[in-house]
C-alpha cells in the first residue's frame, strides 16, 4: 500500500529509477524541479510511479503535480484543485522550467 492508502504495484520504483535513460538537460531539470516543489514546504510527499512522479500535500492526497519524465523533456501537470482544469506543459529548457514554476507553487498554495 502506497503512502496515500492506494494499493500499488511499485516493485522497485524509486525517484532516481526516472533518471536513469534521461538526456543530461531532462536530468538536471528533473533534479531542480525536485528540489523546488521539496522546498515548497515540509509537508510535500514525493510518489514514485512506474511512468510518472506525483506530488501531494499532505497524506489526504491532494496531488498537486506530476511530472511524467521523458528522455529528452519533462511532461508537467499542475492541478490547482478538484474544480479547477489541469494545466500541462511539456519543459525541455531551463527557461521554460523558470516559468512552470510559478504555476506549481501557486498550485501547492491553493491546496487545502
Amino acid at each position: 500500500m502506497s503512502k496515500f492508502g492506494i494499493y500499488t504495484d511499485k516493485s522497485d520504483i524509486s525517484f532516481d529509477t526516472h533518471l536513469a535513460g534521461l538526456e543530461e538537460q531532462t536530468r538536471q531539470l528533473l533534479l531542480t524541479l525536485r528540489t523546488f516543489i521539496k522546498s515548497l514546504g515540509d509537508n510535500v510527499i514525493e510518489e514514485s510511479r512506474p511512468h510518472r512522479i506525483a506530488y501531494a500535500k499532505t497524506l489526504n492526497y491532494r496531488t498537486f503535480v506530476d511530472i511524467q519524465p521523458r528522455n529528452d523533456s519533462l511532461v508537467i501537470s499542475v492541478k490547482r484543485g478538484r474544480n479547477e482544469p489541469t494545466s500541462t506543459e511539456v519543459i525541455d529548457t531551463p527557461s521554460k522550467l523558470d516559468a512552470i514554476k510559478k504555476q506549481i507553487a501557486d498550485a501547492y498554495s491553493t491546496i487545502r
